[in-house]
């Protein structure tokens, strides 16, 4: 007769697991362990290893053998669900523009595509999971066109359709505005049939409240973990990087704005996917002003600054006119001014060939590069790669990176011909609490040294001071034009 396992048996345990690739250590030597009832915060700067180390735990990739490693779990594959950025630009790497519902419904068999009929019982799950988050309304809607918020939280309830009792959340929260962050708590917090779970995040005040242990991780070691209020170490490098931000920005003079704005939207429709998202806008942005949008998850931010970079384009009827772009005007003229950085962009890249050649990329406007990079054009990435210290980086593939540290050179990018004009769609997911706090400031700066910023954020906390001015759509497409007091 086989002995019953002890009730505090971890159901994943990792010892002495490495994970190296080509001489780089993702992980060293990481020992963690999850057991029943527990529910992990997993903290840790961009590049630390915290996603290595969720697909380790869930089965994705196994420990590099050292003759130390062992995994080993209770749980089966499909037992372990998953949700991260990752996942999330699959969609559009393979270009699966399936439904919301099908997209839930997968959730149910741990399928990326629909391979399994459901059962009337399974839709009917479904539907509850839709109309527990608020996706119903999007059920027949494709994948890729929705969002970046609204494709996060269909992930999230496909996460939950599925009976999978371990949750493995990688900076799940990202992308979505407030409403969708209460339900996703909610969820975590009183979920039903009692999930434990594993999740990452850059900002403490998104953690569930119940959260019974926490870990630090640093460049792939966990450097410590224990039940919450257990004394932890954090690292801090934020006032030398904020310092090399001031030296940089003042070293360029001031630029002196001229009269004429910058660009006039009138009367202004504005369609995503054949659907209207923005209605009757008129919209001038001043030489010096600074702006952000607001609106929830689906209201069209990311569809009118698509417009102001010229990506998208008004309704028959309704104009765009940029200062310095007469009518008849390549729009590569008004890119080349303008600096853009995007979730959409990051997904657009994971083709390119390395880091490097994706911050040569914006000299051009272009995603890759159609000839070889100049000496000119490696002189100025390497600025930029340095200054957001991954220099180290700048040959390794997109998907060799972290997420966070893709985003840094997505900033690179967008910084490499200072623009007059900084477009930012939710600039700081992915962002470590140092970082953030860095590449806001950094931001700050650019502004006052007369770079203009449109920023489109969900939390409050991301809109830097200099913008004085919010544009905030509701919902019919409506919107408002406010000044901050």
């Amino acid at each position: 007769m086989v002995a019953a396992k002890p009730s505090n048996a971890p159901l994943i345990e990792l010892v002495n697991c490495s994970l190296i690739f080509e001489a780089h250590r993702a992980l060293d030597e990481v020992s963690f362990a999850l057991r029943k009832g527990e529910r992990w915060a997993l903290i840790g700067a961009n590049g630390s290893g915290k996603t290595m180390l969720l697909k380790m735990l869930r089965g994705e990739m196994w420990p590099t053998p050292t003759g130390r490693q062992r995994r080993t779990s209770s749980l089966a594959k499909e037992q372990i669900a998953y949700v991260g950025p990752e996942r999330q630009d699959k969609y559009v790497r393979y270009d699966w523009n399936l439904t919301v519902t099908q997209v839930v419904t997968t959730g149910l068999f741990d399928e990326d595509i629909p391979l399994t009929q459901p059962t009337h019982a399974q839709r009917e799950r479904v539907a509850r999971v839709l109309r527990r988050f608020g996706l119903w309304g999007l059920r027949q809607r494709r994948i890729l066109t929705l969002s970046y918020g609204q494709r996060r939280l269909t992930l999230v309830a496909r996460l939950f359709a599925g009976n999978a009792p371990v949750l493995l959340l990688d900076e799940v929260f990202n992308g979505l505005d407030v409403r969708a962050k209460e339900k996703l708590k909610r969820a975590l917090e009183q979920p039903r049939g009692g999930h434990d779970w594993v999740i990452t995040s850059h900002r403490p005040k998104e953690l569930p409240k119940n959260v019974t242990h926490v870990a630090h991780i640093e460049q792939g070691r966990i450097v410590s973990a224990g039940p919450v209020g257990h004394e932890q170490k954090i690292s801090h490098d934020r006032k030398e990087r904020q310092a090399k931000a001031r030296a940089l920005v003042a070293a360029k003079p001031r630029k002196k704005p001229p009269s004429t704005p910058l660009f006039i939207i009138r009367n202004a429709d504005i369609y995503r996917d054949y659907r209207p998202v923005i209605r009757n806008l008129d919209w001038t942005l001043a030489r010096g002003e600074n702006w952000a949008i607001l609106g929830a998850n689906g209201s069209g931010k990311s569809s009118l600054l698509n417009v102001i970079y010229g990506d998208l384009h008004p309704a028959l009827g309704g104009t765009i006119e940029r200062h310095g772009v007469p009518r008849g005007t390549h729009i590569a003229a008004w890119k080349h001014r303008v600096g853009w950085v995007s979730p959409e962009l990051q997904a657009d890249h994971f083709l390119v060939t390395s880091i490097e050649e994706i911050v040569i990329s914006g000299r051009y406007s272009s995603v890759g590069l159609n000839d070889a990079p100049s000496a000119a054009d490696r002189k100025a990435a390497a600025r930029w790669l340095k200054f957001f210290n991954i220099e180290h980086l700048r040959g390794r593939g997109p998907r060799q990176v972290s997420y966070g540290q893709m985003r840094l050179a997505l900033f690179a990018r967008a910084l490499i011909n200072d623009p007059e004009l900084l477009l930012l769609d939710e600039p700081c997911t992915g962002l470590d609490g140092d970082v953030r706090a860095t590449v806001l400031g950094f931001i700050e700066q650019l502004a006052e040294r007369g770079t203009q910023i449109v920023m489109a954020v969900h939390d409050p906390e991301d809109i830097v001071p200099a913008v004085k001015h919010v544009l905030r759509i509701h919902r019919g497409g409506k919107v408002q034009l406010v000044d901050i007091d």
